[in-house]
């Protein structure tokens, strides 16, 4: 049961996002940096190579890109 407001996607910090030609196409969420880090690695190596794809890593608490592609 939800008691404090919150949502699991409000509770995760890193949010990996792929647009392809600027279209939402794929995203995810985590709690833990060094697993955010991974999966942004493993997005850029399956869906790096696609015609417009653009992957960012962004902390949402901090307000800021950690890492993009390309």
């Amino acid at each position: 049961m939800e008691t404090s407001g919150t949502t699991a996607v409000d509770e995760q910090r890193y949010h990996l996002i792929l647009t392809i030609d600027g279209r939402p196409f794929m995203h995810g969420w985590w709690r833990d940096r060094a697993v955010a880090n991974r999966k942004f690695r493993s997005w850029v190596g399956e869906y790096g190579s696609l015609p417009g794809a653009h992957i960012v890593l962004v902390d949402t608490e901090a307000g800021e890109a950690l890492a993009s592609w390309p």
